[in-house]
């Protein structure tokens, strides 16, 4: 492991924050900690530092509930999340693990559907979702409400994408950036 490389190319793509690994609960409250501490230390305003803060925990909290339903392994279950900023300081929240490849495609689909929603609305949408009856967490994507929060709190589209792996699986992102 080249840690000075790994160093570097952390610098190169401003990223404040990164993490791989079995998720667990304690762990995403910890590194939430550390998060809003160190947007708070760079003067991040309260706004942006809440919209990336809750897109942290929304996406976060998602990849734990769904490896928890799928019944995967800890070396399955883990997540690999990043937050950056880019060249016009805004900040760039992602996350990412792995799906089974018929939930990913339907995930690119409600990402896309919402990328064309203007704020109005994805402000709709997520009015008319808090409206909607909960339905058993087992049976739906457990994604709804939180990814419209997400694309809510977003300056842009939300990017995700789905890498097809040779178990059949796939490896699923997503990127707000706030």
């Amino acid at each position: 492991m080249n840690l000075l490389s790994m160093r570097e190319n952390y610098l190169e793509q401003r990223i404040m924050l990164c993490f791989n690994g079995p998720i667990s609960r304690s762990l995403i409250e910890e590194i939430g900690n550390a998060l809003r501490n160190y947007l708070s230390s760079q003067q991040a305003t309260p706004s942006a530092a809440m919209d990336v803060f809750a897109a942290y925990i929304e996406m976060t909290q998602n990849i734990r509930h769904y490896a928890a339903r799928q019944g995967y392994d800890e070396e399955t279950a883990s997540a690999t999340v990043a937050v950056a900023k880019n060249e016009q300081g805004l900040y760039l929240v992602s996350a990412g693990n792995i799906v089974e490849l018929a939930d990913g495609e339907r995930l690119l689909e409600t990402i896309g559907e919402l990328a064309l929603l203007d704020a109005q609305a994805l402000k709709k949408a997520y009015k008319q979702q808090l409206r909607m009856p909960r339905n058993d967490p087992q049976s739906g994507s457990g994604a709804g409400l939180g990814l419209l929060d997400i694309a809510r709190k977003s300056s842009e589209p939300m990017q995700a994408s789905l890498q097809p792996l040779a178990d059949g699986r796939g490896f699923f992102s997503l990127t707000a950036v706030i």
